[in-house]
């Protein structure tokens, strides 16, 4: 399979659902705005979505797919079937007590995680009722990521690519036609992740079936494979959690400043996630399992290029992503998200969190093609050992922006970025340590020719702003189409510049082993 037409398969189903993510973001911001209900809301659904994080998407998922792509290799289609369905057994009994011990406790979650919200009893209420309703969703979104996992392992990477579509649906459809029957309002919103959790699961299960690995769960707790991922994802949870942790005390943080304070760092996240899920998160998808199978069949030659292939094809295409969201970023949030309750105050306060983000953009994304690297070798101690280094260097930055030098919420934005930048700078220098990877030939030359292209991508998107008429004039489609057409002016002088420099796509054609 090659791994470029699977890069582009991905990355489209993903900026699908950024796309129906921003048009959802757009309907609440105009709904809701930046205030009292709608940081109930983000703090409510950051919670199971962390866990999510947590349990499905970080630790199970770096714990598994190896394993189950060595079974795959190794053991035959029936061993692996067993050896899936003693792992969903285990996965359903565990998030199933998770998510009931997370619904009793609602109340003291919200506390430990916002307790600035202690002060207001209205918001404090509204959150722990939104937590309640939203919990029940790391129990189905961890499920459908262990089937989006076991797809990607079969190179089936476009269904699970798709399935973040369907919450964003959802969401859609409630916040639109569903709100007036909910008090308050925005009730709805919690009871639209549940349905789009649902979805998301039903709808990989036919995919399932069509590759034989459909199976029942079954509990075995004598099974040596359950017990080697179990014994992997110790350490994976820990890893995972450091960044999450993280994202918690910044949460903290945020509740103590002004009311606002974490919406405007969720939208300004939400724009960040556009090339972080389109780029980072395509690439560690399709790379984990590819990456995996060449360390099973112990071809670390193979193993290193791949490697290669993919630091290459990230900052090529992640570079200009940083660059444009800085220099745009109000063109972006004005067009998107500037209507209704949603202020040129709040749009300025996001603003601010946008550019201390893009900063350290290329660390995001670069951390999420690193740290497969150690997971496909099983290796998962490494990159929790760079984690707690990485957390703690967050919170110092942390103090130092909100505290030392009052940069206030676009303060905390700046310290994840740039924590970012650190754990991948740590992350290569222990690849580079364990002679696990070989940089190919041309690097001083490729990076020439990035940062040429990026110069004539910002020169044009600065002279092209100048010439358009202030971005808050007319409505939204006329916004967005001038937004579209500036948008497009950029791509098109970098890919341009490359052009001219030598750049063809075939130069990034790569096959993965089957």
């Amino acid at each position: 399979m090659n791994l470029l037409k699977s890069l582009a398969a991905v990355s489209s189903m993903t900026m699908l659902s950024r796309i129906l993510g921003f048009v959802r973001d757009t309907i609440i911001a105009r709904t809701f705005g930046a205030g009292v209900a709608s940081d109930a809301f983000v703090v409510a659904f950051k919670l199971p979505n962390l866990l999510r994080r947590i349990f499905a998407e970080g630790a199970f998922s770096q714990a598994f797919v190896p394993i189950l792509a060595e079974y795959k290799t190794q053991q035959g289609e029936e061993a692996t079937r067993t050896f899936l369905a003693y792992v969903t057994g285990l996965l359903t009994l565990v998030l199933a007590l998770v998510t009931f011990i997370g619904i009793l406790a609602a109340p003291w979650i919200v506390w430990a995680t916002a307790p600035g919200f202690a002060d207001e009893a209205d918001r404090f209420a509204l959150t722990t009722d939104l937590l309640r309703i939203t919990f029940p969703y790391i129990l189905l979104i961890s499920l459908s990521s262990l089937a989006g996992a076991v797809l990607n392992t079969w190179n089936r990477f476009s269904v699970p690519a798709f399935v973040p579509t369907l919450l964003n649906v959802s969401m859609i459809v409630f916040a639109l036609f569903l709100t007036p029957y909910f008090d308050p309002p925005i009730m709805a919103l919690g009871w639209a992740v549940l349905v789009g959790g649902l979805a998301q699961l039903l709808f990989q299960l036919p995919h399932l079936h069509k590759i034989g690995m459909l199976v029942l769960p079954r509990l075995n707790l004598k099974d040596t494979g359950v017990w080697r991922v179990v014994k992997q994802m110790g350490p994976a949870i820990f890893g995972v959690s450091v960044s999450q942790i993280s994202l918690i005390i910044n949460t903290i943080f945020a509740s103590f400043l002004v009311a606002g304070s974490v919406s405007w760092m969720y939208y300004a996240d939400r724009l960040m996630e556009l090339p972080a899920g389109v780029l980072g998160v395509a690439l560690g998808t399709i790379l984990l399992p590819a990456l995996s199978k060449t360390y099973a069949g112990a071809s670390r030659e193979e193993y290193s290029k791949l490697l290669d292939w993919g630091l290459r094809l990230c900052l090529l295409l992640a570079l200009p992503s940083a660059v444009a969201l800085a220099i745009i970023s109000e063109p972006l949030i004005v067009s998107l998200f500037q209507y209704g309750k949603f202020t040129a105050a709040d749009t300025l306060m996001t603003q601010r969190a946008l550019i201390a983000y893009s900063l350290g953009l290329v660390g995001i994304i670069l951390v999420k093609i690193l740290a497969p690297a150690f997971y496909a070798q099983q290796n998962i101690k490494t990159p929790v050992r760079i984690g707690l280094v990485t957390l703690l260097a967050t919170q110092a930055m942390n103090l130092l922006f909100v505290f030392v030098i009052p940069l206030a919420h676009a303060g905390l934005a700046l310290a994840i970025g740039l924590a970012a930048c650190l754990n991948a700078g740590l992350l290569y220098w222990q690849l580079r340590k364990r002679d696990m990877f070989q940089p190919q030939p041309g690097w001083a030359l490729f990076a020439g020719k990035l940062l040429l292209a990026l110069s004539a991508m910002a020169a044009v998107l600065l002279l092209a702003m100048q010439q358009l008429p202030a971005w808050a004039d007319g409505n939204m489609l006329w916004r967005l189409l001038r937004l579209g057409g500036l948008v497009g002016v950029g791509v098109l002088a970098y890919f341009a510049v490359l052009a001219a420099l030598g750049f063809r796509v075939r130069h990034f054609s790569r096959r993965s082993v089957h």
